[in-house]
């Protein structure tokens, strides 16, 4: 771990959640790391908590606005010269079907694919050229979502698909470049995201129907994910629960709609 010191790390949202563990976490390995958030206390905040003498900065953007991720970036090389490793975590998710709000839905779904979809392939153009310069390592935080449609959550499902189709197309296109492309797949993780989730109409719901005591941790997420580069693993799934659904969906997929389903549901209603 000795050798991510003095390196340089750009991480999406990094004042909440899994974004914020892997922030503390790489400060206390030494590594310059710069992130942002859209959250003006809880940027503060995360200033405040940095380990004295830690090199952290931590700007205001929005990564479904392209100039917002072309000037983070640029932020990043002014201030080190370049970037070593590119972590795409901010992210939105949603709760509601499809068939309860046909209309509302569309631009709830259209929000999600900006933010976790559009964020990815902003930040990640703009910060390809100081990637191949340093051979560094790009990171998608995508979801178990991202390799089965879940229920109630359309949108998030296609934005992780799409931001796995992209970085799977880019780790192609620049594998003799010596740019190492990843993707990690936390499950349920107890990280808040559903606290901010947007509903069918488009609202953040402010309350999670799953039990949040039961999840993995947010530290224990970066923890993986940071081995996982570490290791420069293709992808890493996380959870039993997690791996189990991967693997039934891409080898007994009726089996897992009826899993699923089951979850998710209770008299036809959506529970979770």
């Amino acid at each position: 771990m000795n050798s991510v010191q003095n390196k340089t790390i750009l991480i999406t949202g990094g004042t909440d959640g899994i974004g914020r563990e892997l922030v503390m976490q790489y400060l206390a390995l030494g590594a310059n790391v710069v992130t942002c958030g859209r959250n003006q206390t809880k940027i503060l905040e995360l200033e405040a908590e940095a380990p004295k003498g830690s090199n952290l900065c931590v700007l205001n953007a929005d990564v479904s606005v392209e100039k917002d991720c072309q000037r983070l970036v640029d932020a990043v090389v002014n201030m080190y010269g370049g970037i070593d490793v590119l972590i795409n975590n901010a992210g939105i998710s949603m709760r509601g079907l499809l068939e309860e709000g046909s209309r509302t839905m569309i631009p709830v779904i259209k929000k999600v694919m900006e933010v976790n979809f559009n964020g990815t392939l902003y930040c990640t153009s703009f910060a390809l050229p100081y990637l191949i310069k340093s051979k560094g390592v790009i990171v998608g935080v995508s979801s178990i979502a991202g390799y089965r449609g879940l229920p109630g959550r359309s949108g998030y499902s296609a934005s992780k698909f799409a931001v796995q189709g992209f970085l799977e197309a880019i780790k192609t296109e620049v594998v003799d470049k010596g740019v190492h492309v990843m993707w990690v797949s936390p499950g349920f993780t107890a990280s808040r995201i559903r606290f901010s989730a947007l509903d069918k109409e488009g609202n953040q719901q402010g309350a999670t129907p799953m039990d949040e005591h039961k999840m993995m941790s947010a530290g224990a997420c970066a923890d993986l994910i940071i081995a996982g580069i570490a290791g420069k693993k293709r992808t890493v799934v996380m959870t039993f629960q997690g791996k189990q659904t991967v693997f039934l969906n891409k080898f007994f997929p009726g089996l897992t709609d009826r899993l699923v389903r089951m979850f998710y549901f209770r008299n036809g209603k959506l529970v979770k």
